[in-house]
């Protein structure tokens, strides 16, 4: 059996109380514990939660979408040799309508879409089907094994996908 990935894990959330509920249902031993069960090799990652202000900023500047999205992966390794090393950004209000919208608890959609960036760091992606396919089976697999049902049932949307 292979050992455990070493995680390095900094969380920052917004200072204004309207994230309050989002930080009480994500404690970082939690955050942690999501990302660490996606993890194939050790990693340094940071995970912030933003509003749609700064999620649409970022958006847009670096995809070129003007809207704000679910999570955003930003991967820093330049080659295989590298150190994984990113930074994985969650819109707090898209991920709560989503969550909603799709009948989820938010702390449900929360694990599914850090386990879903944490693959994208590693060089996972969907650009496919193929793709999609492949990197859909292990996430379910992923949230299936921390207790989550499998999040592409009919009525889901892909990470990433939202407008």
């Amino acid at each position: 059996m292979a050992p455990t990935p070493k995680l390095k894990l900094t969380v920052q959330f917004p200072a204004a109380k309207a994230f309050a509920q989002h930080k009480a249902a994500l404690p970082r031993a939690t955050i942690a514990t999501w990302v660490k069960a996606a993890l194939f090799a050790d990693a340094e990652l940071t995970v912030r939660f933003v509003d749609a202000e700064e999620g649409r900023a970022l958006n847009r500047t670096y995809r070129g979408k003007d809207y704000a999205t679910n999570v955003l992966t930003f991967a820093y390794a330049e080659s295989e040799d590298d150190p994984l090393t990113g930074d994985l950004i969650l819109c707090c209000p898209v991920v709560e309508k989503e969550a909603a919208e799709q009948g989820k608890p938010l702390a449900a959609h929360y694990a599914h879409l850090l386990v879903h960036g944490t693959l994208h760091a590693q060089g996972y992606d969907h650009e496919d089907e193929a793709e999609a396919e492949e990197m859909e089976g292990i996430e379910t697999q992923i949230l299936t094994s921390l207790g989550y049902p499998d999040p592409y049932r009919p009525g889901s949307h892909r990470p990433g996908s939202h407008r």
